[in-house]
Formats: C-alpha cells, sequence, structure tokens
C-alpha cells in the first residue's frame, strides 16, 4: 500500500488530497478514513489504496500511521522557565500533603486550582 502524508482536508465539504511519498497527488473523501478520524490535519502520515476515479486517482481505506505533528511540542518552553514553575508545583503539593497528614483533604477550591496547575504542568512536559 502507497503511504503519504494528508495534504489538506476540508471537513464541511468532506474531502481533501494525499500527498504521496512518490510524488503523486490523490484524492481523499471522507469515506475512505477511518471511521474515528472525521478531520485528520495536514502533515498526518497514511498509508492507502488507491483507485481509479471520475477524475484520477482516489484513496480507498486509508490508515492513519502516526498523529500530526504537535504544535504544541514545538512551541515547548526553555528547561530554565520551568524551574520556577516545578518549584511552585512542589510547594503546593507540600501543602496539600500537610492537610492530608492532618486527616483531611484540602479545601476545593485549592484542590481544584492544584489539580489544574498539574495537568498543565504534566502537558507542557509531555509535549
Amino acid at each position: 500500500m502507497p503511504t503519504g502524508k494528508i495534504k489538506f482536508f476540508d471537513t464541511e465539504r468532506g474531502f481533501g488530497f494525499i500527498a504521496g511519498d512518490d510524488g503523486s497527488q490523490v484524492f481523499l473523501h471522507a469515506t475512505a478514513l477511518p471511521e474515528d478520524v472525521t478531520a485528520p490535519k495536514p502533515g498526518t502520515r497514511v498509508d492507502y489504496g488507491v483507485a481509479d476515479g471520475r477524475k484520477g486517482p482516489q484513496a480507498l481505506s486509508v490508515t492513519i500511521l502516526d498523529p500530526a505533528p504537535s504544535v504544541v511540542r514545538a512551541q515547548r518552553r526553555d528547561p530554565e522557565e520551568m524551574v520556577p514553575v516545578v518549584e511552585d508545583l512542589i510547594k503546593l503539593l507540600d501543602r496539600a500533603s500537610g492537610s492530608l497528614r492532618k486527616g483531611r483533604y484540602p479545601e476545593r477550591d485549592f484542590s481544584a486550582r492544584l489539580a489544574k496547575a498539574m495537568r498543565v504542568i504534566a502537558d507542557e512536559l509531555d509535549a
């Protein structure tokens, strides 16, 4: 099966094009995509079958190989910028730990803010 990358895909119109690794361009209709994929992003690596359509080659049975490159990963903060953020998180976790040692959970508002901060930092570190 040939491989390539999504060149573009218009979700409103339900079609786009794949740029094949061999330099070819193949029409992509929404019905050729996997059921759980409704809007593939440009740059997403795929493999696909090819059939001759009325207007040229058309992709069939598209399989997603690699997700599109992460924009977040390309815009990651410098490690030096993350040091104070992580240190502040440690202070917040120490405060939560103190409450838990006393036999009670931290206040709901504090817990919600802590959980939100942890998710943001985890996403930044995992990017």
